[in-house]
């Protein structure tokens, strides 16, 4: 419970203050474009992505993973780490595949596509190599409004939920709350669907599953925000037995190690550009942990 309350009046006229935004300050900013000159890395496969392993990251590598797990070779990939909290999102060569200076960016070398938005690159790779969306009228729908529907709910769970719960300055009951409640429904919705079906939509494993997992299986893990007690992840039975269903796919293992820069270290696979990366460069190989 708050014991004080202070009321923010808010001036005629917004200015920035970049120095009051909490953990993540430096990746926003009021304005688009680039702030500096640099070209992006280009490596030998033909689908370039430049990403971070957030779970919008993660959404991206494991698709990628899957589809090398079906045998499809034109799915080889380079994944460059771009690392947003030193604004590389803001280089001229990051801005010019994506305007909006958000990771993920896919370039792909085969049609010179530039793809950027997380659910539309999973709907673009789904598309290309005709996997992982149903070619039915209604299962494809019926995929789709679960990818959309995560488009919309996520930013309310890190944008709202975990930038008020764990990141900013400080904490306020209000926008916790507000943002508490608006989780809670949204695992309660997943929930009550994955009671009637084994994945998002139905039987066959989608990118709408895809999408989702990154955000929602992390959180029902109780990974997220170290929010699991906070908001009773364990309660919520049928989300977690799709939880963990998808944590046991290997690609799925895989893609959420691709460009992660925390946790254990044989987790963290800066950069992937071959499959042996798995084995032969996680970060427990390449710098070994220095005893505490």
């Amino acid at each position: 419970m708050m014991t004080e309350t202070t009321t923010y009046e808010p001036p005629k006229v917004w200015t920035w203050d970049s120095e009051n935004g909490g953990n993540w300050s430096k990746i926003n900013r009021p304005i688009a474009g680039a702030t500096h000159e640099a070209e992006l890395p280009r490596g030998k496969h033909p689908l370039q992505l430049y990403s971070l392993g957030t779970p919008n990251g993660q959404k991206v590598t494991i698709m990628l993973e899957e589809l090398l797990e079906l045998g499809e070779t034109g799915a080889e990939y380079d994944a460059h780490l771009i690392r947003i909290g030193d604004g590389e999102q803001f280089s001229s060569g990051f801005v010019a595949i994506n305007p909006n200076s958000k990771i993920p960016a896919l370039f792909d070398t085969g049609t010179g596509s530039r793809v950027f938005e997380s659910g539309a690159i999973l709907l673009y790779l789904a598309e290309k190599f005709g996997h992982f969306l149903p070619k039915d009228a209604a299962h494809r729908t019926e995929a789709l409004n679960w990818l959309f529907w995560l488009q919309g709910s996520a930013p309310y769970l890190g944008g709202g939920f975990g930038h008020f719960y764990a990141y900013a300055p400080e904490k306020f009951e209000y926008p916790i709350n507000r943002f508490t409640m608006e989780v809670k429904r949204q695992m309660d919705v997943l929930d009550r669907e994955l009671a009637q079906n084994r994945f998002l939509g139905g039987d066959e494993y989608t990118i709408a599953d895809m999408v989702t997992w990154p955000w929602y299986g992390n959180l029902a893990m109780g990974d997220a925000y170290g929010a699991g007690e906070f908001l009773q992840v364990e309660s919520y039975k049928n989300l977690r037995r799709w939880t963990d269903d998808i944590l046991a796919r290997p690609a799925v293992q895989r893609g959420r190690m691709v460009n992660r820069t925390w946790g254990p270290l044989e987790q963290q696979l800066h950069e992937r550009h071959d499959a042996s990366d798995f084995d032969l460069k996680t970060q427990d190989k390449i710098a070994p942990q220095t005893a505490e």
